[in-house]
């Protein structure tokens, strides 16, 4: 934790391990713990926001990768969720996302409805492709 304060990184882990138990005692699922878990039901995720992207061909809509210390989880953001939480979306270095999870064609989305920044000392900042 003092190398994360001190410097923003650390060699012990991926930032998000040292949340781990106060995440799980919130009901954030691990990356990984989206497997097993239910299309179609309510989540919360987070991690560190990897990149965002908005391609010109999907009418609004912004894609979100989070990466927390078991995997990579895919978020959607509509135009509506884009715009509502704006400043958070574009800022935050790591996010809390509540959503629908999605399964379609074999890859696993989490379908955003709110977000929040989630406090974490990382030196990097998310790749933002336009």
């Amino acid at each position: 934790m003092a190398d994360l304060w001190a410097t923003g990184i650390t060699t012990e882990g991926y930032p998000t391990r040292f949340l781990r138990e106060r995440l799980a005692a919130r009901g954030v699922t691990a990356a990984s713990g989206l497997r097993d878990a239910e299309a179609g039901r309510r989540v919360l995720v987070a991690g560190i926001v990897t990149h965002r992207q908005r391609p010109a061909t999907a009418g609004g809509t912004t894609f979100v990768n989070l990466e927390d210390e078991t995997g990579l989880v895919n978020v959607i953001c509509s135009p509506g969720v884009w715009t509502r939480h704006r400043v958070v979306a574009r800022t935050a270095v790591a996010l809390v996302v509540h959503g629908r999870l999605e399964r379609a064609e074999g890859v696993t989305n989490v379908i955003a409805e709110r977000m929040w920044p989630l406090p974490v000392a990382v030196a990097s900042r998310s790749r933002d492709f336009r």
